[in-house]
């Protein structure tokens, strides 16, 4: 099978996941999480790069539009999953921002299968974009936070007002959670006319 650039990107973008994952599982030092972080973001940059060129060489083809949405859905579970399971302090509240992304996921896929079986393709809408941003976003936050407290400390000697309270990690997940489950929403309920009782 022949795969245009923006499909490349996309396999890229998968094959870098278990990457991802295995520099951060391998190791808590400095050189891990810098690695793990400049991964993620490569992986982050093929994101935006695959649909902006399927859109401008008109390279939009059905494997895209399956690879696509998939592997984001790895980059990003894969690597929420991963950030719950090494950083501790944050699990109590990371632990339901990853739940509501897992079951929006589930939620969003399954009515995109009955959309398809009605014949509807329902288009990435600004909300949605918007909701990914945000999660890429507040992946980097969670990795590079704690990163710069500790160059402080080793700068300064002192982590000053952000000693263990990492309000841009917070604030990240927070505003990440709100607009997945507004993103969520909307889109069921754009899509629940598809739904039939009936048949």
């Amino acid at each position: 099978m022949k795969l245009n650039l923006p499909n490349r990107l996309s396999l890229i973008r998968i094959c870098l996941v278990p990457v991802f994952i295995a520099v951060m599982m391998i190791s808590d030092d400095l050189w891990a999480r810098i690695l793990g972080v400049c991964i993620f973001i490569g992986a982050s940059v093929t994101d935006m790069l695959d649909g902006k060129i399927a859109r401008k060489r008109n390279l939009i083809t059905n494997f895209g539009k399956f690879i696509d949405p998939l592997a984001d859905k790895f980059m990003v579970i894969g690597a929420m999953l991963v950030l719950l399971y090494k950083y501790e302090y944050i699990r109590p509240v990371f632990f339901w921002a990853v739940l509501i992304v897992i079951f929006r996921e589930l939620a969003v896929t399954s009515m995109r299968l009955i959309a398809s079986g009605s014949g509807v393709v329902v288009p990435a809408n600004m909300l949605g974009k918007i909701k990914t941003v945000t999660q890429i976003v507040c992946i980097c936050t969670i990795i590079i936070e704690p990163m710069l407290i500790e160059l402080g400390v080793l700068l300064f000697g002192s982590t000053f007002f952000l000693a263990g309270l990492l309000p841009l990690t917070y604030t990240s997940i927070a505003v990440s959670a709100f607009f997945t489950l507004w993103s969520g929403i909307s889109y069921i309920a754009s899509m629940w006319k598809y739904i039939s009782t009936d048949k």
